[in-house]
């Protein structure tokens, strides 16, 4: 309803600071206050192409559409001053109203203008807007890049890996926050400042997807639980409000889809009775106590059995114990190292309360290694509300789908001021958790992750760094540019191809320009 009112706000303006304006320009007055055919009326009087209207009505696109239209009005006018284009911009197109008002009678319409910037200085400026503009509609709406921050899903991905990340496999969702810096997330670069603005918020939506999110997809969500006030740098712990899209971004597996019934047994996934088979280049992995003979050389934990340093520890030096993150594989070859006298996988037994895990309450003694059964809800389930099942739905009654939710003393639930026992749940949710079980702040800890949290799916790995090396021929991981997430069998790398690829495309283009000349 908000951003109807604004629409409508915008509208009117436009019409009082330009329907003059278009009558100078040949055109009729009311043409100013119809929606969209306005739009359509003023790209042919800036001598633009009219496709141009269909960025004014794409969110975020829209506010680096808008200062060019200012300009290009002023322009038309014969306003081609510095002073004139920087007052179009600063006055956020009330400079319209000074043109249309003020000195309406000393304008002459160029109709014949051309639309060249007239000195090198505009042609670059002009270069950089629209180059800014396409940067941001693919940023936005079709393809984004991201970074592994953390090991949660080693193997698969590594702390390090570069990935773009799809938005129309699942639907590019369009941006809740319309007002908001292009191509960054919740805060400034290097600055701690809010990059978006709050209050002004457009409903949810989305286009359509090429692909349901499936069980085991790799899955770059926003954090359903963030309340920090900077992605990954927040030092306060005061609750802080985030739009949807401005929670921070996480990628996890999703283990779980809508309708599913999850149980975890000894830190490994059962789905509806049935234990949990993941793609072959998913390698889970587990803490491990080791008991070793003589000490291992840190050349042997990182590269002889792939850990990261960070997730081995020394727990006696003179006996020699470790705690360890393996997978399978490695943890298989450490068992029949000389060395090793023992190796454990650290489980917390059935029965553990942990307040920490999902659903936090004392009803289910759960821990992240005996977790559930839970139900998994889909859109359109209808919900029974009492004491045992409140503590699983009353995030997604509150929280997730916005409604006024209420336990009176005597333990009647009334929503949107309704007493009711039940709920039909209006999106789906997901189960997201991470590879390596028992370092992954995942699902097991918030729960469930609505659908409209979704951001995209990870398609590919364009770059990746080892944190844990300095030499730069080193650093890279050649084997991992340019392969794909997902798949069967070994990554392949298409570096090889791709810059094949990009040589040919340049030696095309020079036999094209001397063919020309």
């Amino acid at each position: 309803m908000n951003w109807i009112i604004f629409f409508l706000v915008v509208q009117v303006l436009h019409f009082a600071g330009t329907w003059k304006l278009y009558k100078k320009a040949g055109r009729k007055s009311w043409e100013a206050a119809i929606p969209v055919y306005n739009a359509i009326v003023l790209m042919g009087i800036i001598n633009r192409p009219k496709w141009w209207v269909i960025l004014l009505f794409i969110p975020v696109i829209n506010l680096l559409i808008f200062p060019v239209i200012w300009v290009e009005i002023a322009r038309s006018f014969r306003k081609f001053d510095t002073k004139d284009t920087w007052l179009a911009i600063l006055t956020f197109g009330f400079y319209n109203f000074y043109l249309n008002y003020v000195i309406f009678d000393q304008l002459k319409y160029n109709a014949n203008r051309s639309i060249k910037p007239p000195s090198k200085t505009g042609e670059w400026i002009s270069s950089i807007t629209f180059a800014v503009v396409a940067a941001t509609l693919v940023h936005t709406y079709v393809m984004q890049p991201f970074t592994i921050p953390t090991s949660s899903l080693e193997k698969s991905l590594l702390i390090g890996d570069f990935l773009f990340v799809s938005k129309f496999h699942y639907g590019a969702r369009v941006p809740i926050s319309p007002i908001a810096l292009p191509m960054v997330h919740d805060s400034v670069p290097g600055t701690g400042l809010r990059s978006y603005v709050k209050g002004i918020e457009l409903p949810y939506m989305r286009l359509p997807g090429l692909q349901k999110v499936e069980r085991n997809d790799i899955v770059v969500f926003n954090w359903p639980s963030d309340s920090l006030a900077l992605m990954w740098g927040d030092t306060s712990d005061k609750f802080t409000y985030k739009p949807i899209d401005k929670k921070t971004n996480y990628v996890k597996r999703c283990v779980g889809i809508p309708g599913d019934s999850l149980e975890i047994k000894n830190g490994y996934i059962y789905i509806n009775g049935k234990r949990t088979v993941l793609p072959d280049r998913a390698k889970p992995q587990f803490n491990y106590y080791v008991e070793t003979n003589a000490p291992f050389t840190a050349d042997e934990i990182i590269h002889g059995y792939n850990v990261n340093p960070s997730e081995a520890s020394v727990l006696n030096q003179e006996r020699s114990r470790y705690f360890i993150n393996l997978d399978k594989e490695h943890a298989l070859m450490m068992q029949n190292d000389p060395k090793v006298i023992s190796i454990k996988r650290s489980i917390d037994p059935k029965g553990v309360y942990d307040p920490s895990i999902f659903p936090h309450d004392a009803q289910y003694a759960w821990s992240q290694d005996n977790f559930g059964p839970i139900y998994i809800p889909a859109k359109g389930d209808v919900v029974t509300l009492n004491k045992q099942t409140l503590p699983f739905y009353e995030r997604i009654i509150s929280e997730y789908e916005h409604n006024d939710f209420e336990i009176k003393d005597n333990g009647d639930i009334y929503i949107n001021g309704v007493k009711t026992d039940k709920y039909t749940i209006k999106q789906d949710y997901f189960w997201m958790m991470g590879d390596n079980r028992q370092r992954s702040l995942d699902a097991r800890y918030w729960g469930y992750t609505p659908f409209d949290h979704v951001v995209g799916k990870p398609v590919f790995i364009w770059m990746s760094l080892d944190q844990n090396e300095t030499a730069i021929n080193k650093k890279i991981r050649w084997e991992r540019l340019f392969t794909t997430v997902g798949g069967d069998g070994e990554p392949k790398s298409y570096l090889v191809y791709f810059l094949v690829a990009l040589g040919l495309y340049y030696v095309g283009k020079e036999v094209i320009k001397r063919r020309k000349k």
